[in-house]
This record gives structure tokens, sequence and C-alpha cells, in this order.
């Protein structure tokens, strides 16, 4: 919440920056010594996405004005679509959003983080609240400006038996962080939280999460893979902490990702805190380039390199996105990475 409060004073001094261990990478003191002016009123402007179409409501919140709230009842099915965006105009704003969903209920929320020019300091915080066996499938298509900034703090509390999922999609910014944290009470509670982060000319990405098991039963599942050229840099911070009596855990995380130039950076950092004796809990992190052997093979088969890198690129991060459950949203993210990959 530092970014808020930042916002909100107009003080950049109290701007997380390199100083704080969880921002080392993402210094934003640094880079902005002046906080820019609050935001005026804006315009949205068309929503040019396969989804466009499929959802049941879609909201729109330009320069942290719109609707902040989202219930879904007990039982109800729903297709939900935010947009946060960042008009021409923009300049220092937040934005929150509470989402409610009941007791067996099931919401697939969809956002979506546009900006139409750059220069702007945008920060979101989503609040999301799981009852008793509710479903919740969240997917993040990030397309801030190039020369934006921009931060989303989600936090997420889930009951007994929920299931929570998330996939985030993003082509980074000039800072750009993404965070999410999650309260896990074990009681058969799942988890799922995935990411897949392309990156070129001298964007950033910064995806932190933090998963708190407090309870026996439950279950973490994490995988983010990246790709970064040119002079782009690619963050990943993953924690999984496993409380004292957070017994029959299963908590497995995976951060791979491959660097396609020489200035292009990576920096890493998987943790796991384990204070509980009966679990099963893993995790893993590589970085590396494509494989030599895979791109000679399509090359002596006819495929330009052009393609056959972008090809094995496609397939590198395909696996993200073939988890996300929604087929409707799978196929968007499919066409997303399709688009960008130029395959």
């Amino acid at each position: 919440m530092s970014v808020t409060k930042a916002i909100s004073s107009g003080d950049a001094g109290l701007l997380p920056g390199r100083r704080d261990e969880d921002w080392r990478w993402t210094d934003l003191r640094g880079l902005i010594r002046q906080m820019p002016a609050a935001s005026p009123e804006g315009r949205a402007w068309a929503w040019d996405h396969p989804l466009a179409r499929s959802v049941d409501s879609l909201i729109e919140v330009v320069n942290g004005r719109g609707p902040s709230d989202l219930e879904v009842p007990a039982g109800e099915t729903r297709l939900a679509a935010y947009r946060f965006l960042s008009s021409a105009e923009a300049g220092a704003h937040t934005a929150e959003l509470w989402v409610s969903v009941g007791e067996g209920a099931v919401l697939t929320l969809v956002e979506s983080y546009e900006g139409a020019s750059g220069g702007y300091l945008a920060n979101a915080n989503i609040n999301l609240r799981l009852a008793k066996g509710a479903r919740v499938e969240r997917v993040v298509f990030a397309a801030d400006h190039a020369e934006g900034v921009s931060v989303v703090d989600a936090t997420v509390e889930l009951a007994a038996e929920a299931s929570y999922a998330q996939t985030v999609l993003t082509t980074g910014a000039r800072r750009q962080r993404i965070e999410t944290r999650v309260a896990h009470p074990g009681a058969h509670a799942q988890v799922r939280l995935d990411g897949a982060y392309l990156l070129e000319g001298q964007h950033n990405a910064d995806l932190t999460t933090v998963v708190e098991h407090l309870g026996v039963d439950g279950v973490t599942s994490q995988l983010t893979k990246g790709v970064v050229r040119d002079q782009s840099r690619g963050v990943f911070q993953g924690r999984i902490v496993v409380a004292e009596g957070a017994d029959r855990t299963d908590a497995r995380m995976g951060h791979h990702a491959l660097i396609l130039s020489d200035k292009a950076e990576i920096d890493a950092k998987p943790e796991l805190l384990i204070f509980a004796d009966d679990v099963q809990c893993a995790h893993g992190n590589t970085v590396g380039a494509l494989d030599e052997d895979a791109l000679f093979y399509a090359e002596q088969r006819g495929m330009p390199e052009d393609l056959a890198r972008a090809l094995l690129t496609a397939a590198f991060v395909g696996e993200v996105i073939e988890r996300i459950e929604h087929e409707a949203v799978r196929e968007a993210a499919r066409a997303w990475a399709a688009q960008r990959l130029e395959v």
C-alpha cells in the first residue's frame, strides 16, 4: 500500500525503492523524483479484445474513477471484465476493487490494464474474498504503455474448500509490478498462481507473489515463464510460507525464463519458508536460451529462422496458457501470445 500512500499524499519520497528488500529490483523511488500531478477525469476507448463480446459484464475504470465493487451471489456463475485505463492526460491515480464471491459461486474475472500514452503512475488495489466452496479464475492482460509506471496489488482470502486460479500475462512497461498475496486456509482449498511475461525494448515487469499456508490440507501450484530480449528486464519473486501446524501442505513453484539477447536481464528469487513437518514442497528456477538443437532441426527442414524462434518461444510459454481453465479466455490468451510473437 506504500504506492497508494505516496499517490494520495503527493510525496514521491514514500515510494518503495531499492532499500526495500522486496523492491530492490523495481526501484520506484529512484525513478520518480517528483510525483506526477493527480490524474483528471478521462474517457474510455474501444476495447479491442477477443473477449469484448463474451463477458457478462464490462466495467471500465478510467484514471482511477469507476465502480469499485463486484459481488457474485452464492451459487451463481459469471464472466466479468474490468478495464483499468490510463488516458492520454493521466498523471498519478489509484483505484480499488473489492470482489466478493459467495458460497459455491463461480467467477471468471478478466482484468485489462491499458495506457494511452506514457508519463503516468497508476496503482490498482484488488481485494478478493472467496466464501466456502467458491471458485475464482482471474486472468490479467497487462498492456501498459511503454513509458508508463503501473503497480497492481492483489490480496486474496479463501475460505475452506475454495479454489483460486490466476494467470498474469504481460508485456511490461517502463516499470511494472503485479503483486499477489494469498492467505491460504488449508482446509482442502486450492490455489494456482501462473504468469507469462514477454518483454522487449527497455520494458520491465515484476511478478511478485506471496502465499501463506495457515492450515492443514492446502494445495498451491505455481508456474511462471518469461522471455526477455533487447534491453528488457524480468523480475520474479515467489514466496511460499508454510506456517507451524499447516501439515499435509502440498506446494510447488516453478519459474523458467529465456534470455534472447546479451543485454536483457532476469532477476529471480523463489523462496520456501517451511515451519511444519509433514509437507510436500518444492521449487525450481531455470534461466537459459532457446534450445539450439531444436532450432537447428527446424531450420534444416526449411523453416525460416525467425519463424522457428517464434514457434519455439510460443511453445515455451504455451504451457502456462494451457493451464487456463475457461475455454474462451484460454483462446484469448493464445491470441495474445501469437500476436506478440508473430506466429
